[in-house]
């Protein structure tokens, strides 16, 4: 039976801030107990302000065990991120984590084409940070958004099949990792695949030999559309997929049971609690048939 693991209560000092264009921060915090024991797909429950109650979760972005930090991307919408948005470097917040049952890569399908789509993109980094060293895997990169992407871009030196020669850019982050990506919008910027990003995982796939589809499977993250449209390509190349949800939240720590979704498996459906029974999920439990729009 999977368990919550220890969870820890810091208070992180902030150790930068930054914004980016269309109103998106990177905040990167000290928290080193949890900086140890975060794994991509893993969350923080964070108080934004003494003056607001409330904590709000926050998808870890990277995690940076020696030093103890850990990093997030996010938009302030809302009064509690809105008030984040002014905190500064210094001053402290109070962190819960790590919370949540991250991705689980399966040895047994060691080619990885990792999907991340607006404030899903957070936890691919994070898993891009952790599998940039073990050759076991073979990562392939994707991240999609409608609004300049919060990182510095570079043209990329790494092929990705299927990719029109206009989808040239790379996050340089991943580039220095040496992890093949591409980009996708539809709000036509420079150096991205005109399109969902799902539609250029679709071209990806097309272009793999039948012999590579069995050895590749599919993590996701993003809005509720970008998962169902990733799980309905998983059904079409018969390909295993995990999927990060995302859903509101009030506890985070599973005893309000206010962000519960069906989850189908061999016994029936049940409830789950996204925060500790999730927040990744297999694809099929969740979209029995996405390409219909069942849930």
């Amino acid at each position: 039976m999977t368990t919550r693991g220890t969870i820890f209560l810091e208070e992180a000092e902030i150790l930068e801030h930054r914004a980016w264009p269309a109103e998106q921060y990177i905040v990167r915090v000290s928290a080193p107990e949890a900086a140890l024991r975060s794994e991509p797909g893993s969350f923080a429950h964070i108080q934004c302000d003494p003056a607001v109650p409330l904590r709000r979760p926050l998808s870890i972005m990277r995690a940076e065990r020696s030093s103890g930090w850990l990093e997030f991307l996010y938009k302030p919408v809302g009064a509690g991120l809105a008030k984040l948005a002014r905190r500064t470097p210094g001053e402290r917040l109070s962190v819960l984590a790590p919370i949540g049952r991250g991705f689980e890569p399966d040895p047994d399908r060691p080619r990885i084409l990792a999907i991340g789509g607006g404030v899903g993109i957070p936890p691919i980094v994070f898993l891009a940070q952790e599998l940039r060293a073990r050759t076991e895997f073979e990562l392939i990169v994707l991240m999609g958004s409608e609004v300049p992407f919060p990182f510095d871009l570079v043209t990329s030196a790494h092929e990705v099949g299927g990719s029109p020669a206009s989808a040239s850019h790379a996050i340089e982050l991943l580039e220095q990792w040496g992890i093949p990506s591409r980009l996708a919008s539809c709000a036509e910027l420079a150096g991205c695949f005109g399109g969902f990003v799902t539609e250029l995982a679709d071209t990806w796939l097309r272009a793999s030999s039948p012999q590579a589809l069995a050895r590749t499977q599919i993590l996701a993250c993003g809005p509720e559309p970008m998962l169902r449209a990733a799980a309905a390509l998983a059904y079409a190349y018969d390909l295993p997929c995990q999927v990060a949800v995302e859903e509101y939240m009030a506890c985070g720590v599973g005893g309000c049971a206010g962000c519960t979704l069906t989850v189908h498996g061999t016994n029936g459906a049940a409830m789950k609690r996204v925060c500790v029974d999730g927040p990744v999920f297999d694809a099929r439990s969740i979209y029995t048939n996405p390409s219909a729009g069942d849930a």
